[in-house]
């Protein structure tokens, strides 16, 4: 029976390579991606590809969220046991976050096709597999930076670059103060030259608030060599990232609709006005009641007279005729 299992694993592993194939010509380039070969290669149509496929295909299901973008599972036992860890950026819709980690999976299984551990980014997400659990540990050893091509002024680059770290570290703060469920900030700030400048920074909320300082530290120290006296410029890590750039280029902070809340209690003042009411329905009740009764009495006793009286004088008028 556990043969029977493991052929018909390996079997959906060969026909989601094969899709995987040709959807990845479909799909966007990585803005970067590393396939670790340091970190140890699995063999075609091993139980642990099996499992990395299965974890894969089920890692952006709303089981696998913390309802703010990031995803974390793990899959298997022993050797062949797989963890992942998707994050998308903090203003990405749950729609968008889990186009971009399908689409990952599709291109970072193909361009790693045996590495145990790699890692890839989009604009919109990271997504991330490796044999050893990724969470709680900064990893600023795959790093990635882009620049704009665009220079600052020359006679303004101190300016617009201490005008950025003031930006940064202020946003650093208030990202690693973020919680569990969300380590993200964005800001912008006046710049030489008109300019405005605008900033991200995030980190997976898995980090303790003082790793995220600390690995968001490491990030800051290498803009440098990447960006210095450019506009703009990113450098991005498995555990945390930051950009920069004269646009806006994020959105709002993506929040997911808080739950629906009961109707609150009535107040003390709504439950008294609301016995006062009823107390005065009842009584105006009871005097429209009694007031009708008194009407009907009165009729009564006034039809019971007359009845009386017309009884008396047929009487007086038969005793008259008997006389004549």
């Amino acid at each position: 029976m556990a043969k029977i299992s493991l052929l018909i694993s390996l079997l959906l592993c060969n026909i989601f390579l094969l899709v995987a194939q040709q959807t990845t010509a479909q799909q966007p380039s990585f803005l970067f991606q590393f396939c670790l070969n340091d970190k140890g290669n699995y063999t075609l149509n091993s139980t642990y590809e099996a499992n990395l496929i299965h974890l894969l295909t089920t890692l952006p299901t709303s089981q696998n969220d913390n309802g703010y973008g990031f995803y974390n599972a793990s899959y298997g036992k022993g050797s062949d046991q797989v963890y992942a860890v998707g994050l998308c950026r903090g203003d990405a819709t749950p729609d968008i976050c889990r186009s971009c980690l399908n689409d990952s999976m599709h291109v970072l299984i193909d361009i790693c096709p045996n590495q145990k551990e790699a890692v890839g980014w989009y604009d919109n997400c990271m997504l991330r597999y490796s044999n050893r659990s990724m969470l709680g540990t900064p990893d600023t050893t795959s790093l990635f930076r882009m620049a704009n091509p665009e220079n600052v002024s020359s006679s303004n680059v101190q300016e617009y670059f201490d005008d950025l770290r003031t930006l940064l570290d202020g946003l650093k703060i208030e990202a690693a103060s973020g919680g569990s469920l969300r380590k993200y900030a964005t800001g912008q700030t006046k710049a030489p030259d008109f300019l405005t400048i605008y900033a991200l920074v995030q980190c997976t909320p898995d980090l303790p608030q003082q790793q995220c300082i600390n690995c968001l530290d490491y990030v800051y120290s290498r803009i440098p060599n990447c960006c210095s006296g450019r506009v703009g410029g990113r450098v991005v890590g498995p555990t945390c990232s930051v950009r920069y750039e004269k646009y806006l280029f994020y959105g709002s902070p993506y929040d997911p609709r808080p739950p629906s809340q009961k109707a609150p209690a009535p107040s003390n003042n709504t439950i008294n006005n609301a016995t006062e009411g009823q107390k005065s329905s009842h009584k105006s009740r009871n005097i429209i009641i009694a007031v009708v009764a008194t009407v009907a009495g009165v009729v009564l006793i006034i039809f019971f007279l007359v009845c009386l009286r017309l009884r008396k004088s047929k009487k007086n008028v038969q005793g008259r005729w008997r006389q004549n």
